[in-house]
């Protein structure tokens, strides 16, 4: 069934759940660009995704460490910035940009980051058996 966002918003899928769910993280590469890559984090059985790229300088959160304390966050491997995985906030006051996620039927989807995206949360518990990006 189609929901009024899906006619906003385009999916492309980027694999099947049992494959993505076998790493912590990954990069997803944007037919964007660069700066419009996704990092997908697999952590404590929910999908997490946000920009692929650090909001102080633009660092690579895919080689970063992923913490499973109280608050899940990824360290930027640069210049350690910490970004909380569910909501991207960082205890230094930056914002990392989140992208959105919902579940369908069978699959577990993702949009892409849009132009001007607004921070929200991002977490997807894997039901289905292929995941989407737009």
């Amino acid at each position: 069934m189609t929901s009024p966002e899906d006619k906003i918003v385009s999916w492309r899928a980027i694999g099947p759940v049992s494959e993505l769910s076998k790493k912590k993280c990954r990069l997803i590469h944007s037919s964007d660009g660069r700066d419009a890559d996704v990092c997908l984090f697999y952590v404590r059985g929910e999908f997490f995704a946000m920009d692929a790229r650090c909001a102080h300088s633009g660092g690579p959160l895919c080689d970063g460490d992923i913490e499973e304390a109280d608050v899940l966050q990824v360290f930027c491997p640069w210049h350690d910035y910490d970004f909380n995985l569910k909501t991207g906030k960082s205890s230094t006051g930056l914002q990392q940009t989140l992208t959105r996620m919902k579940s369908q039927m069978n699959n577990s989807i993702i949009p892409q980051v849009s132009p001007a995206p607004v921070p929200r949360v991002s977490v997807i518990s894997p039901r289905g058996v292929t995941l989407y990006v737009s």
